[in-house]
């Protein structure tokens, strides 16, 4: 297994762990001192009081929407899924909307996000003046038919 050097930089932040053996994120908490409500259709910014070093440049963390508040409340990502890339030592912070009508408050130490870590394969882009070609070729949305 693999360690995650966490880093609070606040004394109330919560250090996110993996709830099961199972589990492949890890929640992340509102590190807040009030709570904040979030009007439907509105967005705001949530710091977890906590940075994070990983090991090398060929992993990223990512930051996903919890299914339960998405489904229950509609609060999810506003930039869907959030990149924290290896070099980056700040705050992870969590953009979060209300995509329903109703009213959302978020609490302190709430589980507002989970974390993921994965690998990342580093390439290098090269220039070509043609692809190879494919069965599908060229074919966007939808090209491969309804199932």
């Amino acid at each position: 297994m693999m360690n995650l050097n966490i880093k609070k930089l606040r004394e109330n932040a919560k250090i996110p762990f993996r709830a099961t053996p199972g589990s492949a994120g890890m929640d992340l908490y509102a590190c807040i001192d009030e709570p904040i409500t979030l009007e439907g259709g509105g967005h705001t910014i949530v710091p977890t009081g906590i940075s994070i070093e990983l090991p090398s440049n060929e992993y990223v963390a990512l930051i996903y929407a919890r299914s339960g508040l998405a489904v229950k409340h509609g609060i999810g990502l506003s930039n869907s899924v959030g990149v924290i890339d290896s070099d980056y030592r700040g705050e992870l912070c969590v953009s979060l909307i209300n995509q329903y009508a109703e009213s959302y408050t978020i609490n302190p130490d709430e589980r507002i996000a989970q974390l993921v870590i994965m690998p990342v394969i580093p390439v290098n882009p090269v220039e070509v003046e043609e692809l190879s070609d494919t069965a599908r070729g060229e074919g966007g949305f939808g090209s491969t038919g309804k199932k």
